[in-house]
């Protein structure tokens, strides 16, 4: 079931954006994530995040902010590829005519799936926080 963040559930919905963005992300330090941690979890609430949730249990969300860009969709490492960002992705489409990320260049993983859900690459740039490249997407209804 897809529904709006519980504050009180912050702490899970950052348990999985540590450790999904530590695996996705292999080519940057780990200390990176855990130095931004506190960072996220401040700005998070400010997002508008949707989580996906079986029996109480959130398997993943997807935050926008700026009413079309997805600051992060990620779904916990063992219920990957059982169609849970598929349906996180299906659900901002209802609600959103635009939507636009950014994705790591050597996150392959990634960028195969959003162009499988209709996004398109904009352009190429260097991230200034890490020095790697990334690919600016969106997706238009």
């Amino acid at each position: 079931m897809i529904k709006e963040l519980e504050m009180s559930k912050i702490d899970n919905v950052m348990k999985i954006w540590l450790e999904t963005n530590i695996k996705a992300h292999y080519f940057i330090s780990e200390s990176y994530w855990i130095e931004n941690y506190d960072f996220v979890n401040k700005v998070l609430p400010q997002s508008n995040v949707l989580t996906y949730e079986d029996d109480g249990e959130i398997k993943g969300f997807i935050g926008i902010v700026d009413k079309s860009y997805i600051a992060g969709l990620f779904v916990s490492k063992q219920y990957q590829s059982n169609g849970i960002g598929s349906k996180l992705i299906e659900k901002c489409k209802l609600h959103y005519p635009i939507l636009k990320l950014d994705v790591y260049a050597k996150n392959l993983k990634a960028i195969e799936f959003y162009k499988n859900h209709g996004f398109k690459i904009e352009r190429e740039k260097e991230n200034d926080d890490t020095k790697e490249t990334e690919y600016s997407m969106i997706w238009k209804l």
